[in-house]
């Protein structure tokens, strides 16, 4: 460690605790010094300061030391005295505020980033006038009763030469009545040394007289105690001293104050060695003598055994007094009070260790007299001593704290002292780098007075700041703490500053409520001195704030709005916080040669319409020179990576406002920040460049909209919106931008006004924006200013486009006539028009003359006659493309009109994507198409849930049982089942019964099923792929049946549009069987009258393809045997009969082969377990699955291990619990329709639970020709696992 003397703690003992020089000085004396703006005290002072005195020194010991430094401290008579409080109080609060002054000018800027600060030595780090606020706080205690280092070791009587008779008047001026209250009160001693000191003002006159007056002083009073200082020899007043040594000791002077004019260098050096020789001749010695002569007299009356038994035996009983502060009363001449004095001589003259001891001797007394003020203060000097001796830093401390508790004890009289104990208890913890430790101290001497308690908080956030590693958190709350301290005191710049301080700390951080504390806070206090940019600044930081309450929230917007009124202008604010924009929300929609029907279908993903618009749009392979390679040549080459837009058409952004807040919020005039600027020659490319570059903050605020055309008139139209946010609302905004004349539109940002005061800006300049690409177009690099600039070309002809009664909510298998409406409103044509559905499942696109067809007329079954016309007319299936005639074009009010027919083919949402495409006429522009893009979110709900089940006729050949069962699984409708069609013209379908037998009801309501059964006939006419387009001509009379039992006309399904609809769902899925043996079905449906109302334009159908007519797999099989059996393993194995029986439903012969086999060595199955085999059967295999529950049976054996046969032995581990006895392989041959038994056995070895399905079965099927000779011809096999069959084997008794 250093040298105590060096450390700050010690510089300040060194300081402080030095001996203290009484002055005594006529007026004329004053007069005399006050020419040169000082005092004598003043004037003197700055030569008591002695920093090479080297002066030795013997105290008690015989072994002298020198001293190097030294200070006296010069006091006025009057001053000698204890500080009034209140006059202490107001000094303290001058210096603070005077420290508030000259920091303010640094409050305009930034704060302090935490990083710039952590790291910084102290030095840099603590306001330079925590030093002078301390030191004046220690002052506050000074010339206390119980303390002799500040009793006056010396007087020094001063005279001036004009005075009249001067040796009367060094008599006078030691009058006891003008002595300090400490003298008079008998707690110092008056026999001080004096020493005598004539001042000749030489401006006055000669120096004659001022020598025959110190020849009389020096006969009257000694001649070593007496001196001749002469003053003011400048007789101009004109001196000037470089290096002002009196400027710290004139702390009210002004700058323009000369202080010691007429002094000159005579002068100053004869003041210097006056208070050099009185030092080092007449104090220092005098101190020694004293310490000496102090030293016999408590060496003779208290040390020794004796003196000690003796001294605690007189103090004997003093326990039970009552507890004071200060005690009972010590004199100056009392034994305690000449110990005191003998331990502050020997510490202010460097002697710690005979301070120490002495400090020891009498800490004792004190406690045992119980004057708690003085052994507090004898605890306080023993810490110092500790310290000066760099020893024992744990008893030091505890000194301190025992001393500061002490004081604290004591109550109001001891709070100034503990406060200067802790001042100097934290300076030496900060010493010994202790930051920590001394933050708490401080925080211990923070009292009821808020002023001092703020500096003193406010030093210990520095204290957390220094530790090392830095304890940042408590850094920022003790500034908080101490700027709200400062706040209660008026110290409003104070208070900002140190909450400035703690706004770094906070920053980033989610400590939300301590910073919006502190940001408002902060803005109020600006606002309070008029600083209205700043205080604005900061309370901008807290309107966000939505996890404070709703009162703090209001509170919070309320002093935010009217400090912005007191500004007295309008406030645009940069990324204003209230309301937050989403800037993810961001969609830019614009339409080049892609035009939109709506917003759902501009919000749909770029890539399912290119997908879509793949076989519409004309590709770069189709020609040398599209529309493509066009545009490249075109457009300008800094425009290229520009988007498109279309004079007129409006550019649309929807960008999402939340309110954060509890509380509603108001936004006017929200609109959007744009430039349109016309298009620059290539010339000019290097202007255009810097005219696209990002806006600056103030071109931001500078307007909405910026046109740079010369005609005078707005070349563009901003829409506004007004939106009032409720409480945690977000609301979707769509703002909208229409330029009128070609150029170069950017759209900067967005602004709104807030409540009517405050114009908040956002820029949408660094903003990743979600907008449409086309493909051929992407950039490999794109820029977010690139996405938010358009190049604008002159107005294109642009289609509109809608489906009327297209429905949002249908029910599956609604078939429904809509009517597609195209419109232009340009007089130039489009052409060529061409449309693509991506569900043609659900759209089919019908001929010009089916426009006003209505359901269910139009699909009635037609006469003979009309059928053979229709024939024709039929189609395959819907196609996703569909090109409108050729002479087809679309312009002015004249709308074109096209027939559509919908059918809910399937339940769910479905997004149906539609796009036009039309080429534009007659027109120069290097955009020579456009397509409509249509987009319409569909629900589909579940209906009628329709399924069959078809079994061969055992009696009848190519004749078939129908078994179709019918849910109702919608939860309001109820239907009526009108008519079952088979499809296909070999095909005859009928009832098996009467419908209104089986279905009295002609209505299946909610959750009603129904079955019935259809006899299906195949007449055996086979299609081949050539004939698939005849399947659906015509169908015979008995393919359709009417299941109403009235005379309703039949739907005819071989017509459009249900065969087209039909041949799409047979599409869907491809069919396990060949056609020959499978059937589709169309079941039709309405829904019925509704108060006598007819429904019967809602037509459903619900269409069921590839349903097979063959049988299932013909083999099945079941094992009958024991489940549980008992046998005495101790006299043999158990051996076990099984019996499998065998069945074959197919018509052919069937050959089967059971192999069995034995469980694997590694697989034992102990007892009460057992391992399931998968017998899940594959192919063609089949069987009986059947595993009896098995009662829970608890066995019990007194064998300890199983044992085979007479054997004790346990099994090898090779060795298999049981096996399968007889042949391993048993093969049968069935005949159709035939049943067979096979016996098998199995041997166990051990009791246990075994599972019997380690076998498999192998099975072929033979078709035998009409002859009855055997050919393989429609040869079929299969393999079967074994189920699970679970055995248990008990050892018997």
């Amino acid at each position: 460690m250093m040298d105590p003397a060096t450390t700050q703690l010690g510089k300040m003992l060194l300081d402080e605790i030095t001996p203290v020089v009484m002055v005594l000085r006529t007026s004329l004396v004053e007069e005399s010094c006050l020419k040169n703006g000082l005092s004598l005290a003043q004037m003197l002072s700055p030569f008591c300061n002695f920093t090479n005195i080297d002066v030795p020194v013997r105290t008690a010991s015989d072994q002298p030391y020198r001293l190097h430094k030294f200070k006296l401290r010069l006091f006025y008579e009057s001053d000698i005295r204890q500080p009034n409080l209140e006059v202490s109080k107001e000094r303290l609060k001058q210096v603070i505020a005077q420290a508030g002054e000259k920091d303010f000018s640094e409050l305009g800027s930034d704060p302090p980033q935490i990083s710039n600060v952590v790291g910084r030595s102290e030095s840099e780090i603590l306001p330079s006038w925590f030093q002078i606020f301390n030191k004046e706080l220690i002052h506050t205690v000074s010339f206390s009763e119980h303390e002799a280092f500040d009793h006056p070791v010396a007087c020094l009587l001063v005279v001036s030469s004009q005075d009249e008779q001067p040796i009367n008047k060094f008599v006078d001026l030691f009058n006891t009545n003008k002595m300090p209250s400490l003298i008079n009160d008998g707690a110092m001693d008056p026999k001080i040394m004096k020493h005598y000191l004539l001042v000749h003002d030489n401006q006055v006159g000669s120096s004659e007289k001022a020598t025959k007056v110190l020849s009389e002083m020096k006969s009257t009073f000694g001649p070593n105690d007496c001196h001749l200082l002469c003053i003011n020899s400048s007789q101009d007043g004109e001196m000037e001293h470089q290096d002002n040594p009196w400027a710290s000791y004139k702390s009210d002077a002004s700058p323009s104050q000369r202080l010691g004019c007429f002094l000159n260098i005579d002068d100053f050096n004869e003041i210097k060695d006056l208070m050099q020789e009185l030092t080092s001749k007449h104090v220092i010695p005098y101190m020694e003598q004293k310490i000496r002569a102090l030293n016999q007299q408590v060496s003779a009356t208290r040390k020794g055994f004796r003196n000690q038994i003796k001294n605690l035996w007189w103090r004997k009983g003093k326990e039970d007094t009552l507890d004071s502060s200060n005690g009972p009363m010590y004199t100056f001449s009392s034994i305690e009070s000449q110990i005191r004095i003998l331990g502050d001589y020997a510490f202010m003259l460097r002697d710690y260790e005979l301070a120490l001891s002495n400090y020891r001797l009498i800490s004792t007394d004190y406690k045992l007299d119980k004057a708690w003020k003085r052994y507090a203060g004898v605890q306080e000097m023993m810490g110092l001593a500790y310290f000066m001796l760099d020893q024992s830093r744990k008893e030091a401390e505890y000194c301190m704290e025992n001393a500061f508790s002490t004081y604290l004890k004591i109550g109001s009289s001891g709070q100034q002292n503990a406060t200067r104990c802790g001042l100097w208890w934290v300076e030496m913890l900060r010493t010994r780098d202790q930051y920590k430790e001394a933050a708490t101290v401080y925080f211990r001497i923070c009292n009821e007075e808020p002023l001092h308690s703020a500096v003193m908080l406010e030093q210990a956030s520095y204290c957390y700041l220094l530790s090392k590693p830095p304890m940042l958190n408590k850094y920022g709350f003790h500034l908080v703490l101490s700027g709200d301290r400062y706040k209660k005191c008026d110290q409003i710049k104070h208070a900002i500053r140190t909450y400035r301080s703690a706004v770094s700390v906070y920053k980033g951080t989610t400590w939300s409520h301590i910073k919006d504390h502190v940001h408002f806070h902060i803005g109020q206090w600006y606002a309070f001195l008029g600083m209205y940019d700043v205080a604005v600044a900061h309370m901008l930081e807290v309107l966000a704030c939505s996890h404070q309450s709703k009162t703090t929230q209001e509170l919070y917007l309320r002093d935010f709005l009217q400090t912005v009124q007191k500004t007295g202008k309008t406030f645009e604010v940069l990324k204003l916080q209230l309301p937050i924009v989403n800037v993810s929300s961001l969609k830019v929609f614009f339409e080049d040669h892609r035009t939109y029907a709506s917003a759902a279908a501009a919000s749909v993903r770029e890539s399912l319409w290119s997908l879509l618009e793949e076989d519409i749009i004309p590709s770069l392979s189709t020609a040398r020179s599209n529309w493509l390679e066009l545009q490249s040549k075109l457009i300008p080459k800094q425009y290229k990576e520009s988007n498109i837009c279309v004079a007129g058409e409006a550019v649309k952004v929807n960008i999402e406002f939340k309110n954060p807040l509890q509380i509603p919020i108001s936004l006017s005039s929200v609109t959007l920040i744009c430039e349109l600027s016309p298009k620059s020659d290539e010339a000019n490319t290097d202007a255009c460049n810097s005219t696209i570059e990002l806006q600056k903050e103030e071109e931001l605020r500078s307007s909405t909209a910026i046109g740079d055309m010369s005609s005078g008139v707005s070349s563009l139209t901003l829409s506004e919106a007004d939106v009032l946010l409720e409480s945690g609302e977000a609301i979707l905004v769509q703002l909208t931008v229409t330029p009128k004349v070609e150029g170069i539109l950017k759209i900067i940002g967005v602004r709104w006004k807030l409540s009517g005061s405050v114009v908040g800006l956002y820029n949408f300049d660094t903003t990743v924006v979600k907008k449409k690409i086309a493909k051929g177009r992407q950039r490999t690099k794109s820029s977010p200013i690139n996405d938010l600039k358009f190049l604008v070309i002159k107005s294109l002809p642009k289609l509109e486009g809608f489906i009327r009664h297209l429905p949002e909510r249908a029910y599956a298998g609604d078939l429904r006539h809509l009517v597609l409406e195209l419109k232009n409103p340009s007089e130039i044509s489009v052409k060529n028009l061409k449309m693509k559905i991506s569900h043609p499942r659900l759209l089919c696109v019908g001929k010009q003359d089916e426009l006003m067809k209505k359901i269910p007329a139009c699909l009635e079954r037609k006469t003979v006659a009309e059928q053979s016309g229709a024939l024709g007319n039929s189609r395959k299936m819907p196609q996703a493309l569909f090109v409108f005639p050729e002479d087809i074009t679309v312009h002015g009010n004249t709308p074109l009109l096209w027939p559509l027919w919908f059918r809910a083919a399937v339940p769910g949402n479905i997004s149906l994507l539609i796009t036009i495409y039309y080429e534009i006429g007659n027109m120069s522009s290097f955009i020579k198409y456009r397509t409509l893009r249509m987009s319409y979110n569909l629900q589909v709900l579940p209906s009628l849930n329709v399924t069959y089940q078809i079994s061969p006729c055992p009696l009848r050949l190519q004749q078939f049982l129908v078994h179709m069962d019918i849910l109702n699984q919608t939860s309001s409708e109820s239907f009526q089942i009108q008519q079952l069609s088979a499809v296909g013209d070999q095909w005859e379908i009928s009832l098996l019964q009467p419908f209104d037998v089986i279905f009295p009801s002609n209505s299946l309501f909610t959750g009603q099923a129904l079955s019935c059964f259809f006899i299906l006939k195949n007449h055996g006419k086979l299609v081949t792929s050539k004939d698939e387009s005849s399947s659906l001509s015509p169908p015979l009379p008995g393919s359709d049946v009417n299941l109403q039992g009235s005379n309703d006309m039949l739907i005819d399904v071989s017509c459009s549009p249900l065969a087209d609809f039909h041949n799409c769902e047979r599409s869907q899925g491809v069919s396990s069987q060949d056609d020959t043996n499978t059937v589709d079905f169309i079941l039709i449906s309405r829904l019925p009258k509704t108060d006598g109302v007819s429904n019967s334009q809602k037509l459903f159908s619900h269409h069921a393809c590839h349903c097979s007519t063959l049988s299932t797999s013909p083999i099945t099989w079941l094992i009958d045997g024991p489940q549980t059996t008992h046998h005495n393993f101790n006299v043999s194995f158990c051996q076990i009969s099984l019996r499998m029986t065998l069945h074959n439903s197919s018509d052919t012969v069937a050959n089967v082969c059971v192999n069995t086999f034995d469980s694997p060595s590694g697989s034992d199955q102990s007892s009460g377990a057992s391992t399931t085999q998968s017998s899940v059967p594959s192919g063609n295999q089949s069987g009986w699955y059947e595993v009896r529950a098995l009662p829970e049976i608890k066995v019990t054996s007194s064998i300890p291990r199983i044992e085979v046969g007479k054997s004790s032995l346990p099994l090898p581990e090779s060795v298999s619990p049981f096996i399968w006895s007889g042949s391993s392989a048993t093969s049968v041959r069935l005949e159709p329709k035939s049943t067979a038994k096979i016996p098998l056995a199995i041997c166990v070895f051990s009791p246990g639970t075994y599972d019997l399905s380690n076998y498999s079965l192998n099975w072929n099927l033979l078709g035998v020709n009409d002859q009855g000779s055997k050919e393989a011809t429609t040869q079929s096999s299969g393999t079967c696992q074994g189920y699970p069959y679970f055995l248990t084997v008990l050892q018997s008794a």
